[in-house]
């Protein structure tokens, strides 16, 4: 086991590259096993979720390889099934897009329930709707196996009940292959379910009105192999933003979509951040003392949930209150404890924090407790006195390439080292 060991004080510069998008490459990936052909994945990050998704697909029998550092080709022609027989499925959430993928070419899949981060209830009862919605039967065992399986698929009009990604991108896989067409109504709106649809397309399906909360999709017969490039990833680029906005730095963050940023974009500037953009890349750089603001998580276009956990810590180091409200999951302040151990001062429940605000955290041992969180804590130890020890980055390596190295070419003062040094 690693950790990571900080010492905080010092103000970021210079320039970070941003990689492939975590959450649409995890989409995209189990979604090549609807094509007959080989697909070639361009800008996939070097994260562990991929890993497991690599080990997952070749276990099912895909070809897999990388043929650069960010270039992944998958032929998944010789899958037979999509049943997957090991415990690999409970090591993250996106494993569930296994089901969509399966139950549209081979009308049935079968999978142990997702695992991923401990971020409260996270149920599937929408993409379960949508399946049955399309003419699926699913049971969930008691040994906690899903098995999703159809004699046809035949298209529907599904109304999601909340707004749901997941379920929103798993009901697209399934639907490709339906017979007529297939209405979700109410569907989530996020950039990496427009790159999930426009890969579809790619591979020859009909997808139409991702991005909007209506998506239409017409069946096809067969999807073929395509070259697909996936888009920035947001939720990184957010990180390296607060982590500038913390540290009062001045830094480029480049191979960006700066639309795909504006909620925070949007919060930085009401902070007092200076932030300039150019086309796909953003310098963002600290003018003036900043400002506590109030933050409420909501699906895009609102503020994203996975950067609530380091929003709240640059909260947290500014004098004055501010209110952080989760809209979006049902639990996730539990990292806030490992913040009040540097000397946050925020009264929490499950859904709501209220932050008084501090210049004066101090470096401890801390534990990452999910992706996220892990995230924010490396942001904590930026800004805090003295060294800072991070615990359990397994979490952070899930979702963040090189994050390390990045931080160090931007200045910083962290290293990995083996829990015994």
């Amino acid at each position: 086991m690693s950790k990571f060991v900080i010492e905080g004080g010092t103000k970021l510069r210079g320039k970070v590259n941003i990689g492939g998008f975590k959450n649409a490459a995890v989409a995209i990936i189990p979604a090549t096993i609807l094509c007959h052909g080989n697909c070639i994945l361009q800008n996939i990050p070097k994260i562990e979720d991929v890993k497991v998704f690599e080990e997952i697909l070749t276990e099912l029998g895909a070809k897999v390889e990388f043929l650069d550092d960010t270039t992944m080709s998958i032929d998944a022609s010789n899958i037979q099934d999509c049943y997957l027989k090991n415990g690999l499925s409970k090591k993250m959430r996106a494993s569930y897009y296994l089901l969509g993928a399966g139950l549209g070419r081979f009308k049935k899949a079968s999978t142990l329930i997702p695992g991923g981060c401990d971020i409260g209830m996270r149920p599937i009862d929408q993409h379960i709707k949508g399946f049955e919605a399309l003419g699926a039967t699913v049971e969930i065992t008691s040994d906690g196996r899903i098995n999703v399986q159809a004699e046809k698929l035949v298209g529907s009009k599904i109304y999601l009940d909340v707004v749901s990604v997941g379920a929103t991108i798993n009901i697209m896989l399934a639907a490709v292959y339906a017979e007529g067409k297939t209405t979700i109504e109410n569907a989530a709106k996020e950039p990496h379910i427009v790159d999930t649809a426009n890969f579809l397309n790619s591979m020859g399906a009909d997808v139409k009105g991702a991005g909007t909360d209506v998506i239409r999709i017409n069946g096809v017969k067969e999807l073929t192999g395509c070259t697909y490039n996936v888009i920035p990833d947001q939720i990184e680029a957010g990180t390296y933003m607060i982590a500038a906005a913390a540290t009062k730095g001045d830094i480029i963050i480049d191979d960006i979509i700066p639309k795909h940023l504006e909620p925070i974009t949007a919060k930085l500037k009401e902070m007092g951040m200076g932030i300039e953009e150019y086309g796909d890349s953003m310098r963002i750089f600290y003018e003036k003392e900043l400002i506590p603001v109030n933050i409420q998580t909501l699906p895009y276009p609102g503020f994203p949930t996975d950067l609530q956990q380091p929003m709240t810590v640059l909260l947290s180091s500014l004098v004055g209150e501010s209110i952080v409200v989760e809209g979006v999951s049902e639990d996730r302040f539990k990292y806030v404890n490992e913040i009040k151990k540097m000397g946050a001062d925020i009264k929490f429940t499950n859904k709501y924090a209220k932050i008084k605000g501090t210049n004066k955290l101090k470096g401890t041992v801390v534990q990452a407790t999910d992706l996220r969180a892990g995230a924010a804590l490396i942001i904590a130890g930026l800004i805090a006195e003295g060294l800072t020890e991070i615990t359990d980055i397994y979490h952070i390596d899930r979702g963040y390439e090189h994050i390390e190295n990045k931080f160090m070419n931007l200045g910083a003062k962290i290293r990995r080292v083996k829990e015994e040094e």
